[in-house]
């Protein structure tokens, strides 16, 4: 889930956690026995619990340690049918080590992170400005407290697509040369007092900021790309490739992939025509959208698309990350305030 699942704001309370978009990932999926599917993205299970309840076999990664450990029961439940790999999806291909019928990934932060408030990928529930899904690294704290003012906006402009993001970067150098920035609470709070709310408003003023801080921490666009060409190597020819996005920056990467994998795009621009390769894929299937019985249910739905598409049988193309035209944000580093 993305940082839009915060809309809806501290009175929805803690969520059970319900898979996004489940029936039309399991049709695009169509698992059966004897079959192996990735879930890239296990979180909580709900994906990988439909699947093997469909009878195939599941191998299901995850970074976060913590959905790792709480999967045991569920291995126990499905016992040799589901192994667990600790580690990002970019690396499904080492942690997989097997050609397989289906992948699925389901981009963002679970909903079993959002409602953790001693992670810190939620406002509702004040917590450490943490933000890790491996929870190793760089946490959003190190990010807020130490990075130049022109990082921030960079961070905060391009990846959180927030328009106001060079004031929020100045008002941030301000109060941190007073006190680090150390809860969710005391951003979320600087980010509303800085911009303002309008009556009325559902989304919070600081959602863009903490998709931003989100997305930067955990490299979450250059995962997603390392994933794309990762499962385009170990899928069967047939198989399928689905893929869940909640932002708009995530759904142009996979929409890009496809488009270039399928031909559809005319080949890379920026790759010369010797390095042109035979479509991977198939033509996409259409996007699909939650319907608004869905969103009524699960409103962290909201913003989600499937895009899906099934391998060919061609050599899988070449892994390089400028096909998808990410943001370039030229970071100069971290600084006491610099701009």
């Amino acid at each position: 889930m993305n940082a839009a699942s915060e809309n809806k704001g501290s009175d929805q309370g803690r969520q059970r956690h319900i898979p996004v978009l489940l029936e039309p990932v399991l049709a695009s999926l169509q698992p059966r026995a004897g079959q192996v599917i990735v879930d890239g993205t296990f979180g909580a299970g709900g994906y990988t619990t439909a699947i093997l309840e469909q009878g195939a076999d599941v191998v299901a990664i995850d970074r976060d340690p913590d959905a790792i450990a709480a999967g045991a029961t569920l291995v126990e439940r499905f016992k040799g049918h589901l192994r667990l790999e600790h580690g990002p999806f970019s690396q499904m291909e080492e942690l997989v080590g097997e050609s397989v019928d289906g992948v699925v990934l389901d981009i963002g932060v679970s909903s079993m992170q959002l409602d953790e408030a001693e992670r810190g990928f939620s406002f509702r529930f004040d917590g450490p400005l943490d933000m890790r899904m491996a929870q190793a690294g760089l946490s959003a704290a190190d990010v807020v407290n130490r990075f130049k003012v022109s990082d921030l906006t960079r961070i905060f402009g391009m990846l959180g697509e927030e328009r106001h993001a060079g004031r929020i970067a100045r008002a941030i150098e301000k109060v941190r040369a007073e006190r680090p920035f150390e809860t969710t609470s005391q951003l979320a709070e600087l980010v509303e007092k800085t911009i303002g709310r309008k009556p009325g408003d559902k989304i919070h003023p600081a959602t863009r900021v903490f998709q931003g801080l989100r997305i930067f921490v955990n490299d979450e666009l250059g995962e997603l790309g390392r994933a794309l060409f990762a499962a385009e190597q170990i899928l069967k020819p047939g198989g399928i490739l689905s893929v869940v996005t909640f932002h708009s920056l995530e759904d142009r990467m996979v929409k890009r992939f496809f488009a270039e994998r399928s031909g559809g795009s005319g080949g890379s621009r920026h790759l010369p025509a010797a390095h042109a390769v035979t479509a991977t894929f198939e033509k996409p299937a259409k996007a699909v959208e939650p319907s608004q019985a869905e969103v009524d249910a699960n409103p962290r739905a909201r913003s989600a698309r499937l895009r899906s598409a099934v391998r060919t049988s061609a050599r899988a193309g070449r892994a390089d990350l400028s096909i998808f035209s990410m943001p370039a944000l030229s970071l100069t580093g971290e600084g006491s305030g610099g701009r």
